[in-house]
């Protein structure tokens, strides 16, 4: 069973019908329970770290997303669920997050009034290294981009993929062992995303 992390975050449904497309009935859920039981979770949202925080505190999965990760289950972050699984975001004022990833979350900080925050449109992302979740997908394939904030992993070994914007060349797609994550959101972008998520749901980390 595949698990989508329901947080009171948004979009949720886009992202269990684009599995259903590919075959695939995953469960929105928030029971401790079943997601300590699920075989794969992906963690999707739009919204602010620290509305999501404290969501995920209320609901007691804080520890459980620990859990489940350090046992090697297959993590995937889209967008927000990619900011906070690192350690901080310097978004709401500065909220501590899950810290599955070492790293920071900044907010761009355009010099040119031409480069809109949030950043929304589409996004060549260019690959730093091979990985299960990018397997037939060409480098610089374009990915959909909804953000206003961006992660910075400490460690370069965690940055899978990097677009730029803004002027900042920034980690699209990071992740360690079996946790990914990208910035972008692959169940609105057409047939790589789809292509993206098919290989998640195969990867065995």
């Amino acid at each position: 069973m595949t698990a989508i992390i329901d947080y009171g975050a948004g979009n949720l449904t886009s992202v269990k019908l684009a599995l259903q497309t590919l075959g695939v009935d995953a469960l929105i859920t928030s029971d401790p329970d079943r997601i300590m039981a699920a075989e794969r979770i992906i963690f999707p949202g739009v919204g602010a770290a620290g509305a999501a925080m404290e969501s995920l505190r209320k609901l007691g999965l804080q520890e459980i997303l620990h859990t489940v990760t350090s046992r090697g289950t297959p993590f995937l972050g889209i967008c927000l669920g990619t900011q906070i699984i690192f350690q901080h975001s310097a978004e709401d004022g500065g909220v501590d997050c899950l810290g599955l990833l070492q790293g920071q979350v900044i907010r761009f900080a355009p010099a040119d009034r031409r480069d809109k925050v949030p950043q929304m449109g589409w996004n060549a992302v260019s690959f730093v290294r091979e990985h299960p979740v990018l397997k037939g997908i060409a480098d610089g394939t374009e990915f959909y981009f909804v953000h206003s904030y961006y992660p910075v992993p400490d460690d370069d070994a965690a940055i899978i993929g990097q677009t730029g914007y803004a002027g900042v060349d920034f980690a699209a797609v990071t992740g360690r062992e079996n946790i990914a994550a990208t910035q972008f959101h692959p169940e609105k972008s057409g047939r790589a995303g789809l292509q993206l998520l098919e290989n998640f749901l195969r990867w065995k980390p």
